[in-house]
């Protein structure tokens, strides 16, 4: 029988989407206030959900102390008070949406889950915009 845990856990971060290769006046129409030259903050709450079997010995799927430490080693101490187009090597080629953003973290977790664990990432931007993702 699997089950799923999940743990959230927040970071704040700025970024500007935008394409170098298009002008400004392109940038504004498709990007609209995300465009904005001084980039905008967004306080990120993320949900991270691991389904399993019961562990028989320990009544677990997955310690969830040690997913808090891993998330926060991973993501937390990666992404928080971070301007994702400056300071995260990644985004330096590609945008730093949502979509983006979920699949870099479920990119930096799956490592530590052996594949007996299905991984979803589920990342609010806002409390009312939001993406999944499970690889």
């Amino acid at each position: 029988m699997k089950v799923t845990v999940s743990r959230k856990a927040h970071f704040n971060a700025a970024h500007k989407l935008f394409r170098s290769d298009w002008s400004d006046e392109k940038n504004k129409k498709v990007f609209g206030k995300c465009a904005n030259e001084n980039y905008h903050g967004h306080n990120y709450e993320l949900i991270v959900s691991l389904t399993g079997e019961i562990n028989k010995e320990t009544g677990y799927v997955y310690d969830l102390g040690k997913l808090k430490n891993i998330i926060k080693d991973e993501v937390e101490e990666y992404l928080d008070h971070k301007n994702l187009n400056l300071d995260i090597e990644d985004f330096k080629t590609i945008n730093p949406s949502a979509e983006n953003i979920a699949i870099l973290i479920y990119n930096k977790l799956i490592p530590h889950f052996d594949e007996n664990y299905e991984l979803k990432i589920t990342l609010y931007e806002t409390p009312r915009n939001f993406v999944e993702y499970s690889g």
